[in-house]
């Protein structure tokens, strides 16, 4: 049932994201940040201070808060599972940021938490927000490419040695679950899959080229084979200096377009229409590296805050979010199945049959 009034929100882990889960909070009509919640009692306090809320560094205290309804998760990616089974225990919401977690299996546990306290899950992809996304996904959905026959994305984006140094569960199969893929790349990975269709089979490699003192990659490239017959590649990178915004570009037997970040950079269909030339003035370009691309920071909150409306209307009007938490599965199944087939060297079918961490699978192979 829907609740009358405004929804209570609260934010668990107060690193860098937190803050623009708060500013996005503070934007929605109906929406008020009322908790935080940080093993580290003082960014807790400093991100109460800013925002306005209670601080807490017990996570009990803080899931029974009376004005929380929802919690939203920016923890350490391997560090997803326990806050939001917690919280849905204690009958609140859940959104987590990107990935869902960081294995098949957690993410099934949190899935099936949701589906047995009845609340409802979200994983944060705000890319599929953007109204260039949204304008290729409708000439998807109505048939203007016709059949689809080529799916590629591309983000090569950079990050220093001081950004993986600077936490101690950056680049760490435990904590990260991955490297450039499950971090960096993943929403554009969700992105694609969700244009396409499902995915069939991977065929990938993978390396640490130019980074110290991480366990994972900062490099891979993936050969697709889509269900629907479709082909693509995927690669992805944070070792491509000075960092490039991402791309995607979607070919059919009658159409293709192209998207950077989300500018529509080409839009050309064999049954050309009215509206065509109005995209492709609408969608033009700008210049400048791409959000994100050099500096994690350097990112809107915009997009979370378009999720996070979604995720009150799904409330309000009692169906699910775009990006339940089966949705958000996807993107890490994709990357896992990735992982695999770099490590083992082989193709890799899906569904994946592999509830493990893909750091197990390495670590084995090392020690032959």
């Amino acid at each position: 049932m829907a609740k009358k009034g405004s929804y209570g929100f609260g934010i668990v882990g107060c690193g860098m994201i937190a803050e623009f889960h708060a500013r996005a909070i503070q934007e929605i009509r109906g929406a008020k940040l009322v908790a935080c919640h940080d093993v580290d009692r003082g960014r807790a306090e400093k991100l109460a201070s800013s925002f306005g809320c209670d601080p807490f560094d017990d996570l009990d205290a803080f899931v029974a808060h009376k004005h929380l309804d929802i919690v939203t998760i920016g923890t350490p990616s391997g560090a997803h599972l326990d806050p939001a089974i917690r919280a849905m225990r204690a009958g609140k919401h859940a959104i987590v940021e990107k990935p869902l977690e960081i294995t098949l299996s957690r993410c099934d546990r949190m899935i099936r938490e949701a589906d047995r306290r009845k609340v409802a899950l979200a994983g944060i992809f705000p890319s599929r927000f953007g109204e260039g996304v949204g304008t290729v996904k409708a000439a998807i959905e109505e048939g203007r490419f016709g059949r689809l026959t080529l799916g590629d994305a591309t983000v090569k984006w950079y990050r220093t040695q001081a950004y993986y140094d600077s936490g101690g569960w950056r680049g760490t199969w435990d904590l990260d679950g991955g490297g450039a893929l499950m971090n960096q790349s993943i929403h554009t990975v969700d992105l694609v899959q969700w244009l396409m269709g499902p995915i069939a089979e991977v065929s990938a490699v993978m390396g640490c080229l130019i980074h110290s003192r991480i366990e994972v990659e900062d490099a891979a490239v993936a050969a697709i084979r889509y269900r629907s017959g479709a082909l693509g590649f995927f690669e992805g990178t944070t070792a491509a200096y000075p960092g490039l915004p991402k791309e995607i570009h979607i070919s059919g037997e009658k159409g293709t377009a192209m998207l950077r970040d989300d500018a529509i950079t080409f839009w050309k269909f064999a049954g050309e229409t009215r509206k065509d030339d109005g995209i492709r003035q609408k969608f033009a370009p700008g210049g400048g590296p791409g959000a994100g691309a050099a500096d994690p920071r350097a990112i809107s909150f915009a997009g979370h805050q378009r999720q996070f409306e979604d995720f009150l209307r799904s409330l309000r009007q009692g169906k699910g979010p775009l990006v339940d938490g089966r949705e958000a599965r996807k993107a890490v199944e994709i990357i896992i199945g990735i992982y695999i087939s770099a490590i083992a060297g082989r193709p890799v079918s899906f569904p994946v049959k592999f509830a493990g961490s893909p750091g197990d699978l390495q670590l084995r192979k090392k020690k032959r």
